[in-house]
Protein backbone atom coordinates (compact mmCIF):
# COMPACT_ATOMS: atom_id res chain seq x y z
CA UNK A 1 0.00 0.00 0.00
CA UNK A 2 1.04 3.19 -0.29
CA UNK A 3 2.43 4.86 2.75
CA UNK A 4 0.10 6.77 4.77
CA UNK A 5 1.91 10.22 5.81
CA UNK A 6 1.09 11.76 9.47
CA UNK A 7 0.06 15.76 9.54
CA UNK A 8 0.44 18.37 11.93
CA UNK A 9 -2.99 16.99 13.96
CA UNK A 10 -1.07 13.59 14.58
CA UNK A 11 -1.72 12.15 18.16
CA UNK A 12 1.43 11.50 19.68
CA UNK A 13 1.17 8.71 22.29
CA UNK A 14 4.34 8.24 23.15
CA UNK A 15 8.15 8.21 21.90
CA UNK A 16 9.69 4.72 21.74
CA UNK A 17 13.53 4.31 22.57
CA UNK A 18 16.30 1.87 23.02
CA UNK A 19 18.20 1.96 26.58
CA UNK A 20 21.79 0.17 25.20
CA UNK A 21 22.74 -1.96 27.86
CA UNK A 22 25.18 -4.50 27.68
CA UNK A 23 22.12 -7.23 26.57
CA UNK A 24 20.34 -4.57 24.37
CA UNK A 25 17.62 -4.34 26.44
CA UNK A 26 14.73 -2.77 24.20
CA UNK A 27 11.83 0.08 25.81
CA UNK A 28 8.76 0.06 24.82
CA UNK A 29 7.79 0.43 21.34
CA UNK A 30 6.77 3.73 19.87
CA UNK A 31 2.53 3.61 20.09
CA UNK A 32 0.70 6.42 18.27
CA UNK A 33 -2.72 7.71 16.55
CA UNK A 34 -2.46 9.79 13.87
CA UNK A 35 -4.93 12.19 11.59
CA UNK A 36 -4.75 12.95 8.40
CA UNK A 37 -6.19 15.87 6.18
CA UNK A 38 -9.94 13.70 5.98
CA UNK A 39 -9.93 13.30 9.77
CA UNK A 40 -9.39 9.63 9.42
CA UNK A 41 -7.08 7.98 12.44
CA UNK A 42 -4.73 4.79 11.93
CA UNK A 43 -2.39 3.42 14.62
CA UNK A 44 1.07 3.32 14.50
CA UNK A 45 3.63 1.13 16.29
CA UNK A 46 7.37 1.42 15.98
CA UNK A 47 6.73 4.02 13.04
CA UNK A 48 4.80 1.78 10.69
CA UNK A 49 1.25 1.17 10.48
CA UNK A 50 -0.67 -1.72 12.50
CA UNK A 51 -4.13 -2.71 12.28
CA UNK A 52 -5.32 -4.65 15.25
CA UNK A 53 -6.12 -8.49 14.18
CA UNK A 54 -6.82 -9.50 17.84
CA UNK A 55 -8.82 -12.21 19.70
CA UNK A 56 -10.08 -12.15 22.96
CA UNK A 57 -7.86 -14.37 25.64
CA UNK A 58 -9.22 -16.22 28.48
CA UNK A 59 -8.24 -19.70 27.56
CA UNK A 60 -10.94 -21.71 30.94
CA UNK A 61 -9.44 -25.45 31.27
CA UNK A 62 -12.11 -27.52 31.56
CA UNK A 63 -13.58 -27.85 34.94
CA UNK A 64 -12.25 -24.25 35.53
CA UNK A 65 -14.14 -21.25 36.00
CA UNK A 66 -14.68 -17.49 36.89
CA UNK A 67 -10.80 -17.63 39.27
CA UNK A 68 -9.02 -19.36 36.38
CA UNK A 69 -5.48 -17.18 36.30
CA UNK A 70 -3.59 -17.55 32.86
CA UNK A 71 -0.63 -16.37 34.08
CA UNK A 72 0.32 -18.25 36.51
CA UNK A 73 -1.16 -21.90 35.24
CA UNK A 74 2.01 -23.96 35.06
CA UNK A 75 1.30 -25.42 31.55
CA UNK A 76 1.66 -21.90 30.24
CA UNK A 77 -1.18 -22.93 27.34
CA UNK A 78 -0.18 -19.61 25.49
CA UNK A 79 3.07 -21.60 24.10
CA UNK A 80 0.27 -24.14 21.90
CA UNK A 81 -2.11 -20.99 21.52
CA UNK A 82 0.70 -18.89 20.63
CA UNK A 83 1.57 -20.73 18.05
CA UNK A 84 -1.49 -21.13 16.04
CA UNK A 85 -2.18 -17.24 16.58
CA UNK A 86 0.79 -16.75 14.65
CA UNK A 87 -0.22 -19.01 11.74
CA UNK A 88 -3.29 -17.48 11.71
CA UNK A 89 -1.41 -13.86 11.50
CA UNK A 90 -3.25 -12.96 14.54
CA UNK A 91 -0.96 -10.02 16.62
CA UNK A 92 -2.73 -9.08 19.65
CA UNK A 93 -4.48 -10.21 22.21
CA UNK A 94 -6.92 -8.73 24.57
CA UNK A 95 -6.61 -9.59 28.38
CA UNK A 96 -9.67 -9.15 30.35
CA UNK A 97 -8.05 -8.35 33.71
CA UNK A 98 -4.64 -8.27 35.15
CA UNK A 99 -2.95 -10.91 37.47
CA UNK A 100 -2.84 -10.62 40.88
CA UNK A 101 0.74 -11.99 40.00
CA UNK A 102 2.43 -9.00 38.39
CA UNK A 103 5.94 -11.01 37.46
CA UNK A 104 3.62 -13.94 35.60
CA UNK A 105 1.96 -11.31 33.82
CA UNK A 106 5.25 -9.98 32.87
CA UNK A 107 6.64 -13.14 31.54
CA UNK A 108 3.33 -13.95 29.77
CA UNK A 109 3.87 -10.51 27.81
CA UNK A 110 7.10 -10.95 26.72
CA UNK A 111 7.01 -14.88 25.84
CA UNK A 112 4.00 -13.69 23.73
CA UNK A 113 5.75 -10.68 22.05
CA UNK A 114 9.19 -12.28 21.71
CA UNK A 115 8.05 -15.72 20.87
CA UNK A 116 5.23 -14.90 18.41
CA UNK A 117 5.50 -11.11 17.44
CA UNK A 118 1.64 -10.91 19.30
CA UNK A 119 1.47 -7.84 21.39
CA UNK A 120 -0.87 -7.81 24.59
CA UNK A 121 -4.10 -5.25 25.42
CA UNK A 122 -4.78 -4.72 29.15
CA UNK A 123 -7.98 -4.30 30.23
CA UNK A 124 -9.37 -3.56 33.73
CA UNK A 125 -12.87 -3.95 34.77
CA UNK A 126 -12.06 -1.16 37.16
CA UNK A 127 -14.19 -3.23 40.08
CA UNK A 128 -17.57 -4.28 38.23
CA UNK A 129 -17.64 -7.98 39.35
CA UNK A 130 -16.43 -7.37 42.67
CA UNK A 131 -17.86 -8.23 45.94
CA UNK A 132 -18.85 -5.35 47.37
CA UNK A 133 -20.16 -4.16 44.00
CA UNK A 134 -18.37 -1.12 42.69
CA UNK A 135 -19.71 2.39 43.68
CA UNK A 136 -18.03 4.89 41.19
CA UNK A 137 -19.40 8.07 42.86
CA UNK A 138 -17.79 7.02 46.37
CA UNK A 139 -14.44 8.88 47.19
CA UNK A 140 -12.65 6.02 48.50
CA UNK A 141 -13.61 3.40 46.03
CA UNK A 142 -12.41 5.79 43.64
CA UNK A 143 -9.10 6.40 45.54
CA UNK A 144 -8.33 2.59 46.42
CA UNK A 145 -9.21 1.56 42.45
CA UNK A 146 -6.83 4.23 41.22
CA UNK A 147 -4.50 3.27 43.30
CA UNK A 148 -4.58 -0.58 42.25
CA UNK A 149 -4.78 0.61 38.60
CA UNK A 150 -1.76 2.55 38.56
CA UNK A 151 0.71 -0.02 40.30
CA UNK A 152 -0.11 -2.44 37.16
CA UNK A 153 0.13 0.71 34.75
CA UNK A 154 4.25 0.83 36.70
CA UNK A 155 4.76 -2.65 36.69
CA UNK A 156 3.93 -3.29 33.23
CA UNK A 157 4.81 -0.13 31.08
CA UNK A 158 8.05 -0.75 30.26
CA UNK A 159 7.30 -4.13 28.46
CA UNK A 160 7.73 -4.20 24.74
CA UNK A 161 4.71 -6.76 24.15
CA UNK A 162 2.59 -3.84 26.00
CA UNK A 163 0.04 -2.40 23.58
CA UNK A 164 -2.21 -0.24 25.41
CA UNK A 165 -5.10 -0.20 28.21
CA UNK A 166 -8.62 -0.42 28.26
CA UNK A 167 -10.35 1.29 30.82
CA UNK A 168 -13.43 -0.69 31.89
CA UNK A 169 -15.57 -2.66 29.81
CA UNK A 170 -19.59 -2.61 30.11
CA UNK A 171 -19.36 -0.76 32.76
CA UNK A 172 -22.21 1.95 31.83
CA UNK A 173 -24.55 -0.83 32.09
CA UNK A 174 -24.28 -0.02 35.30
CA UNK A 175 -26.19 3.57 34.95
CA UNK A 176 -29.43 1.82 34.52
CA UNK A 177 -28.94 -0.59 36.86
CA UNK A 178 -28.76 -3.40 34.00
CA UNK A 179 -25.90 -4.81 36.11
CA UNK A 180 -23.92 -3.84 39.26
CA UNK A 181 -26.32 -0.89 40.66
CA UNK A 182 -24.74 1.75 42.26
CA UNK A 183 -26.22 5.46 43.90
CA UNK A 184 -25.47 7.78 46.01
CA UNK A 185 -27.31 10.42 48.11
CA UNK A 186 -26.94 13.19 45.46
CA UNK A 187 -27.91 10.61 42.81
CA UNK A 188 -31.18 9.87 44.54
CA UNK A 189 -32.05 13.17 45.13
CA UNK A 190 -32.49 13.61 41.13
CA UNK A 191 -36.88 12.72 40.39
CA UNK A 192 -36.06 11.59 36.60
CA UNK A 193 -35.03 8.05 36.16
CA UNK A 194 -33.39 8.79 32.97
CA UNK A 195 -31.29 11.93 34.87
CA UNK A 196 -30.56 9.69 37.42
CA UNK A 197 -28.85 7.69 34.80
CA UNK A 198 -27.51 10.70 32.98
CA UNK A 199 -26.01 11.65 36.71
CA UNK A 200 -24.52 8.36 37.08
CA UNK A 201 -22.62 8.45 33.56
CA UNK A 202 -21.36 11.86 34.27
CA UNK A 203 -19.46 10.60 37.58
CA UNK A 204 -18.43 7.51 36.05
CA UNK A 205 -16.62 9.17 32.98
CA UNK A 206 -15.60 11.86 35.38
CA UNK A 207 -13.91 9.07 37.02
CA UNK A 208 -12.16 7.15 34.43
CA UNK A 209 -11.47 10.54 32.69
CA UNK A 210 -9.36 11.49 36.32
CA UNK A 211 -7.81 7.60 35.87
CA UNK A 212 -6.76 8.10 32.55
CA UNK A 213 -4.84 11.50 33.59
CA UNK A 214 -2.92 9.80 36.05
CA UNK A 215 -1.86 7.22 34.34
CA UNK A 216 -0.36 9.92 31.28
CA UNK A 217 1.23 11.31 34.65
CA UNK A 218 3.43 7.51 34.70
CA UNK A 219 3.13 6.01 31.05
CA UNK A 220 3.79 8.31 27.76
CA UNK A 221 4.00 5.45 25.37
CA UNK A 222 0.73 3.75 25.59
CA UNK A 223 -2.80 4.54 24.41
CA UNK A 224 -5.81 4.71 26.88
CA UNK A 225 -8.76 3.63 26.02
CA UNK A 226 -12.62 3.80 27.33
CA UNK A 227 -14.48 0.68 27.35
CA UNK A 228 -17.92 0.53 26.23
CA UNK A 229 -21.00 -1.77 25.93
CA UNK A 230 -22.59 -0.28 22.89
CA UNK A 231 -23.15 3.22 22.14
CA UNK A 232 -25.22 4.25 25.19
CA UNK A 233 -24.12 7.36 26.98
CA UNK A 234 -21.60 8.02 24.22
CA UNK A 235 -22.48 11.69 24.48
CA UNK A 236 -22.07 11.88 28.11
CA UNK A 237 -18.46 10.47 27.41
CA UNK A 238 -17.60 12.80 24.69
CA UNK A 239 -18.26 15.79 26.66
CA UNK A 240 -15.54 14.72 29.57
CA UNK A 241 -13.37 11.98 28.56
CA UNK A 242 -10.79 14.07 26.87
CA UNK A 243 -7.35 12.29 28.55
CA UNK A 244 -9.05 9.09 26.73
CA UNK A 245 -7.34 8.07 23.30
CA UNK A 246 -9.41 5.75 21.55
CA UNK A 247 -13.36 3.81 21.93
CA UNK A 248 -13.06 0.22 23.01
CA UNK A 249 -16.78 -0.65 22.26
CA UNK A 250 -18.22 -4.30 22.53
CA UNK A 251 -20.79 -4.63 19.92
CA UNK A 252 -23.18 -7.28 18.65
CA UNK A 253 -24.68 -6.64 15.63
CA UNK A 254 -24.73 -9.91 13.58
CA UNK A 255 -22.97 -9.86 10.31
CA UNK A 256 -22.15 -6.25 9.84
CA UNK A 257 -22.14 -3.10 12.09
CA UNK A 258 -24.75 -0.82 10.42
CA UNK A 259 -24.01 3.02 11.05
CA UNK A 260 -22.03 2.19 13.94
CA UNK A 261 -18.90 4.40 13.32
CA UNK A 262 -20.50 7.31 12.05
CA UNK A 263 -22.59 7.43 14.60
CA UNK A 264 -19.56 7.53 16.82
CA UNK A 265 -17.98 9.93 14.95
CA UNK A 266 -20.87 12.30 15.73
CA UNK A 267 -20.73 11.43 19.51
CA UNK A 268 -17.49 10.58 20.86
CA UNK A 269 -15.01 11.74 17.77
CA UNK A 270 -11.81 9.66 18.99
CA UNK A 271 -10.97 5.90 16.84
CA UNK A 272 -12.48 3.36 17.21
CA UNK A 273 -10.98 -0.32 18.63
CA UNK A 274 -14.02 -3.18 18.22
CA UNK A 275 -12.81 -4.44 21.68
CA UNK A 276 -15.61 -7.46 21.62
CA UNK A 277 -17.48 -9.01 19.17
CA UNK A 278 -18.35 -12.27 17.14
CA UNK A 279 -20.55 -15.27 16.48
CA UNK A 280 -21.19 -18.40 18.80
CA UNK A 281 -20.56 -21.69 17.00
CA UNK A 282 -24.07 -23.49 18.11
CA UNK A 283 -26.98 -23.76 16.56
CA UNK A 284 -29.76 -23.00 18.92
CA UNK A 285 -33.01 -23.87 16.37
CA UNK A 286 -31.10 -27.17 15.05
CA UNK A 287 -29.84 -27.70 18.70
CA UNK A 288 -25.93 -29.13 17.30
CA UNK A 289 -23.05 -27.45 16.07
CA UNK A 290 -23.12 -24.87 13.71
CA UNK A 291 -19.53 -23.87 12.41
CA UNK A 292 -19.91 -22.69 8.95
CA UNK A 293 -22.93 -20.23 10.10
CA UNK A 294 -20.05 -19.03 12.87
CA UNK A 295 -17.69 -18.79 10.17
CA UNK A 296 -19.92 -17.12 7.61
CA UNK A 297 -20.30 -14.09 10.33
CA UNK A 298 -17.14 -14.12 11.75
CA UNK A 299 -15.87 -13.30 8.07
CA UNK A 300 -18.49 -10.72 6.98
CA UNK A 301 -17.66 -8.91 10.23
CA UNK A 302 -14.20 -8.79 9.89
CA UNK A 303 -15.23 -7.47 6.00
CA UNK A 304 -17.18 -4.81 7.28
CA UNK A 305 -14.59 -3.83 9.80
CA UNK A 306 -11.59 -3.68 7.62
CA UNK A 307 -13.78 -1.30 5.08
CA UNK A 308 -13.71 1.18 7.52
CA UNK A 309 -10.04 1.33 8.00
CA UNK A 310 -7.71 2.93 6.02
CA UNK A 311 -6.41 -0.01 4.68
CA UNK A 312 -9.20 -0.19 2.66
CA UNK A 313 -8.10 3.51 1.21
CA UNK A 314 -11.08 4.67 3.49
CA UNK A 315 -9.52 8.17 4.24
CA UNK A 316 -12.29 9.15 6.44
CA UNK A 317 -11.56 6.12 8.42
CA UNK A 318 -11.89 5.81 12.13
CA UNK A 319 -11.61 2.19 13.21
CA UNK A 320 -8.24 0.43 14.57
CA UNK A 321 -9.14 -2.88 14.37
CA UNK A 322 -10.75 -5.55 16.33
CA UNK A 323 -10.36 -8.60 18.93
CA UNK A 324 -12.74 -10.99 17.95
CA UNK A 325 -14.48 -12.67 20.70
CA UNK A 326 -12.89 -15.22 21.69
CA UNK A 327 -9.85 -17.25 21.03
CA UNK A 328 -11.36 -20.76 22.84
CA UNK A 329 -14.75 -21.68 24.23
CA UNK A 330 -15.42 -21.51 27.54
CA UNK A 331 -17.18 -24.37 29.71
CA UNK A 332 -18.36 -22.72 32.74
CA UNK A 333 -20.34 -19.65 31.09
CA UNK A 334 -23.83 -20.95 31.41
CA UNK A 335 -23.94 -21.27 35.23
CA UNK A 336 -21.21 -19.21 36.30
CA UNK A 337 -21.36 -20.03 40.00
CA UNK A 338 -22.40 -24.20 39.60
CA UNK A 339 -18.82 -25.68 39.68
CA UNK A 340 -20.19 -28.96 38.95
CA UNK A 341 -21.71 -27.76 35.50
CA UNK A 342 -18.05 -26.02 34.30
CA UNK A 343 -16.57 -29.68 33.19
CA UNK A 344 -20.53 -29.94 30.42
CA UNK A 345 -19.88 -28.50 27.38
CA UNK A 346 -23.55 -26.56 27.59
CA UNK A 347 -25.76 -26.53 24.92
CA UNK A 348 -28.62 -23.97 26.73
CA UNK A 349 -28.87 -20.70 25.46
CA UNK A 350 -28.51 -17.93 27.47
CA UNK A 351 -29.99 -14.62 25.42
CA UNK A 352 -31.49 -14.02 22.60
CA UNK A 353 -30.09 -11.45 19.52
CA UNK A 354 -32.21 -11.22 16.35
CA UNK A 355 -29.24 -10.33 13.82
CA UNK A 356 -28.04 -13.72 14.48
CA UNK A 357 -30.97 -15.24 12.49
CA UNK A 358 -29.49 -18.64 11.40
CA UNK A 359 -31.23 -19.34 14.90
CA UNK A 360 -33.18 -17.41 16.14
CA UNK A 361 -36.30 -19.83 15.79
CA UNK A 362 -34.93 -21.29 18.91
CA UNK A 363 -37.15 -21.58 21.77
CA UNK A 364 -38.39 -18.68 23.34
CA UNK A 365 -35.68 -17.01 20.71
CA UNK A 366 -32.68 -17.50 22.92
CA UNK A 367 -30.35 -18.26 20.41
CA UNK A 368 -26.94 -16.87 21.74
CA UNK A 369 -24.78 -19.47 23.57
CA UNK A 370 -22.40 -18.08 25.72
CA UNK A 371 -20.14 -21.55 25.93
CA UNK A 372 -19.39 -21.47 22.09
CA UNK A 373 -18.10 -18.50 20.83
CA UNK A 374 -14.11 -19.30 20.73
CA UNK A 375 -12.77 -20.05 17.36
CA UNK A 376 -11.01 -22.81 18.84
CA UNK A 377 -12.27 -26.07 20.58
CA UNK A 378 -11.16 -27.56 24.00
CA UNK A 379 -11.16 -31.58 23.74
CA UNK A 380 -11.14 -33.38 27.28
CA UNK A 381 -7.84 -35.12 25.91
CA UNK A 382 -4.99 -33.73 27.12
CA UNK A 383 -2.01 -32.69 25.27
CA UNK A 384 0.74 -30.81 26.63
CA UNK A 385 -0.54 -30.61 29.56
CA UNK A 386 -3.60 -28.93 28.48
CA UNK A 387 -6.96 -29.33 26.52
CA UNK A 388 -6.40 -30.43 23.31
CA UNK A 389 -6.60 -27.02 20.76
CA UNK A 390 -9.00 -27.84 17.56
CA UNK A 391 -9.28 -25.31 15.36
CA UNK A 392 -13.27 -24.37 13.81
CA UNK A 393 -13.51 -23.22 10.14
CA UNK A 394 -14.02 -19.90 11.67
CA UNK A 395 -9.81 -20.02 12.30
CA UNK A 396 -9.45 -21.42 9.08
CA UNK A 397 -11.70 -18.97 7.25
CA UNK A 398 -9.47 -15.68 9.14
CA UNK A 399 -6.02 -17.10 8.92
CA UNK A 400 -7.03 -16.92 5.23
CA UNK A 401 -8.20 -14.16 5.67
CA UNK A 402 -5.67 -12.11 7.15
CA UNK A 403 -3.01 -13.70 5.22
CA UNK A 404 -4.03 -12.75 1.97
CA UNK A 405 -1.60 -10.68 0.13
CA UNK A 406 -2.47 -7.04 0.67
CA UNK A 407 -2.02 -3.61 2.76
CA UNK A 408 -4.27 -5.47 4.94
CA UNK A 409 -1.51 -7.61 6.21
CA UNK A 410 1.35 -4.76 5.38
CA UNK A 411 1.65 -4.94 9.01
CA UNK A 412 2.58 -8.27 9.82
CA UNK A 413 5.45 -9.38 12.32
Amino acid sequence: MKKIAATSKSIIIGIGFCLLTANALCAPAKVEIRTNKQGGYLLYVKGKPFLMRGVGYNPTPIGQGYEYDVFTDPAKPWLVDGKLMKKAKINCVRIYSPSKDLEKMKEFIRVMYKKFGIYTIVSDWLGLWDFPRANYADKNFQAATKERILKIVEALKDEEGLLMWILGNENNYTFSGKIGFWTSPEIEKITSPRQKQVRRAEIYYSFVNELAADIKKIDKIHPIALGNGEGTFLDVAGEICENVDLLAIIIYRGKRFGNLFNTIRNSFDKPILLSEFGCDSYDAYQDKENQDAQSEFLLAQWQDLYKNTIFSKNKKANVLGGCLFEWSDEWWKHNEGYTDDWKVHNKEAGWSHGAYFFDIRAKNNLNMNEEWFGIVSLSEEIEKGINKRIPKKAYYTLKKFFNRPSAYTSNRK
